[in-house]
């Protein structure tokens, strides 16, 4: 080889690598994230994992054909808003927003950025979407349920474990989209069960505890969590004081039972968030959140621990027993 083709070609191979780079950059696409947990927290990082998992099956490759920009709120409604309004000024081609309290800030800080929420409630009652089969605007998703009777559900499996509750508290962060609709539903069905529901919003970790220690000091009490991201990240408290105050409770999370509450019932959440991946492949691909239909669950999971049925002195029916997904014994 001649020593000027040598040169040549020498010169050629060093340009191939800012080749590549420009190419790789001409075809990167930008996505974010926006979730009400922290970030370390172990049920955000199940569900993110679930949702790269899905970016994944679809072929996009974080640092390869995709970057991605994630804001964690930690169970606060200021720094979402925040978080929303700092993702909003970049130049995004979606973003994934997880529960309730993020997506009423995602939209308020952009209406263009294509939305995929994830495990929300409420959508159409507060006006973040207009019809479940058009959202006719720039968010779409998956939610934790179409009806609010979902809470309904939850308090008569409270009633088939604890036949004997009369009153039960229902817990959630104050200000949460849901609560009223929840409330709407309880206070309905409620007294055709015998039971007296009761709204107690919380805003932190102390007042969870003395909601729990008040629930207490009546007789035949029970608790009713529904499905709150806010909840979510006090899981550990909230387990340890119903088992200290021996309260039979009834949550919307599998993973409350697994960390010792007595029953759930309630969506996959992971699969949501894995299914969302596809949402957001398909917008990146060139389709319209508003042609994308919002969709609801549509199996619903019951997970009941024994070991703590055990400590409460409560008899699960065998009926029950049979229809649960998984028993923690």
């Amino acid at each position: 080889m001649r020593r000027r083709e040598f040169i040549t070609l020498l010169g050629g191979a060093a340009a191939w690598p800012l080749a590549a780079r420009a190419q790789q950059d001409s075809g990167m696409r930008r996505i974010g994230w926006l979730l009400t947990l922290r970030r370390d927290h172990p049920e955000g990082e199940a569900r993110i994992a679930a949702f790269r998992k899905g970016l994944v099956a679809a072929g996009w490759i974080e640092g390869r054909n995709l970057r991605i920009e994630d804001r964690w709120g930690d169970g606060d409604a200021d720094r979402l808003r925040v978080l929303a309004a700092e993702l909003a000024r970049l130049d995004l081609d979606a973003v994934m927003v997880g529960g309730s309290l993020p997506l009423k800030a995602a939209p308020d800080a952009s209406r263009t950025i294509p939305i995929v929420f994830v495990a929300t409630a409420g959508n159409i009652e507060h006006g973040l979407i207009t019809n479940v089969a058009r959202s006719a605007g720039n968010a779409t998703g998956f939610t934790l349920f179409d009806e609010f009777s979902l809470a309904s559900k939850l308090l008569g499996t409270l009633k088939e474990i604890a036949p004997g509750v009369l009153q039960v508290a229902v817990i959630m962060q104050r200000g949460h989209l849901s609560l009223a609709g929840y409330m709407h539903s309880l206070e309905s069905d409620g007294p055709k069960l015998g039971i007296r529901v009761t709204a107690v919003p919380v805003g932190s970790a102390s007042e969870i505890e003395s909601a729990i220690a008040r629930s207490s000091r009546e007789a035949n009490s029970g608790l009713l969590l529904p499905p709150d991201q806010f909840l979510v990240q006090h899981r550990e408290l909230i387990v340890a004081a119903a088992a200290r105050h021996r309260l039979p409770a009834v949550y919307g999370y599998g993973h409350f039972v697994a960390a010792g509450g007595l029953v759930s019932y309630g969506v996959d959440v992971d699969e949501l968030y894995r299914r969302a991946a596809g949402y957001v492949d398909r917008i990146l691909k060139g389709e319209k959140p508003a042609d994308l239909p919002v969709q609801a669950p549509t199996k619903y999971e019951l997970v009941i621990n024994l070991k703590t049925a055990k400590a409460l002195g409560s008899e699960i029916p065998p009926t029950l027993l049979a229809h649960a997904d998984e028993v923690i014994e």
